[in-house]
């Protein structure tokens, strides 16, 4: 029965994470929190949880990234560029992790998954700044539709190590946080944000998780539990949101978020207390 769980959560994790082009973490780290007890009869530590589901995220980000690359929506060229300094973040914050004890660690899991709450929100009812960007790109995609959006390389290096510490730090991809900047502050297509923002996933999830694997953070069993169905999920998810604008899947991963959100801030604020 655990094993099937770990297998649904995988799977629901990259289905959600290539719609939205997050990578899943952000599922999968409050899961083995949450449930750890229920399927083990003990607590996953935050260091496992985080450095196992970053471990996941390289699958699920590459079998994004290759159905994305045979729908031609990736922009590789901006992709690099954000990998440029979210690579060595995400290696910074999977070190870091190591550092929080359990309590706190819920506490600001908690505070930022109920962020990722409000900038989803944020990003339906905010329309993207019109401002002229020092770099201009042309993109078009595979279905022969031209885009044009740009973007400053300072800001995009900032937000590129923004992400990519998050992303080593709380075992995420980081496009929870990559997307809606990507759409609201450079006016990127929703659909070329997320192809591309998976891109750079993939990239940062293998250094992040690296570091992870050298301090023992990662569950070989859980892994292997994990990652068939974020394969299957991964190539799912990718496959319906070229067919589907995913706005149900949407409102039920916020509420998700939500839920799980509350449940880790009051969690971390009673371990606190009691410590």
């Amino acid at each position: 029965m655990a094993w099937l769980v770990l297998v649904l959560i995988g799977a629901a994790s990259a289905i959600f994470g290539s719609i939205v082009g997050f990578g899943g973490g952000i599922v999968i780290v409050p899961c083995l929190l949450l449930l750890g007890p229920q399927l083990f009869g003990e607590e996953i530590s935050s260091q496992v949880a985080v450095g196992t589901s970053l471990a996941v995220l390289i699958f699920t980000a590459l079998t994004s990234t290759w159905t994305y690359k045979k729908q031609k929506k990736v922009d590789w060229g901006t992709g690099w560029i954000f990998f440029a300094t979210s690579g060595i973040a995400s290696m910074a914050g999977a070190q870091v992790t190591n550092r929080i004890p359990e309590a706190p660690f819920q506490l600001a899991f908690g505070l930022f998954m109920l962020a990722m709450f409000g900038l989803m929100l944020a990003k339906e009812k905010l329309k993207p700044i019109r401002k002229e960007w020092p770099i201009r790109r042309t993109f078009t995609d595979g279905t022969g539709v031209t885009y044009e959006y740009g973007y400053n390389l300072p800001a995009a290096l900032v937000i590129g190590a923004g992400v990519g510490l998050a992303s080593g730090l709380f075992g995420i991809g980081g496009g929870s946080l990559f997307v809606p900047l990507m759409v609201l502050l450079f006016r990127f297509p929703p659909h070329v944000a997320t192809a591309t923002s998976m891109f750079v996933i993939l990239l940062s999830s293998i250094l992040g998780s690296g570091v992870h694997l050298w301090n023992g953070n990662v569950d070989g069993w859980l892994f292997l539990a994990l990652v068939p169905g974020a394969l299957i999920g991964g190539r799912l998810g990718a496959a319906i949101a070229s067919r589907m604008t995913g706005k149900q899947l949407m409102w039920l991963l916020r509420a998700t978020l939500l839920v799980m959100a509350a449940y880790l801030i009051i969690d971390g604020l009673r371990n606190l207390s009691e410590h």
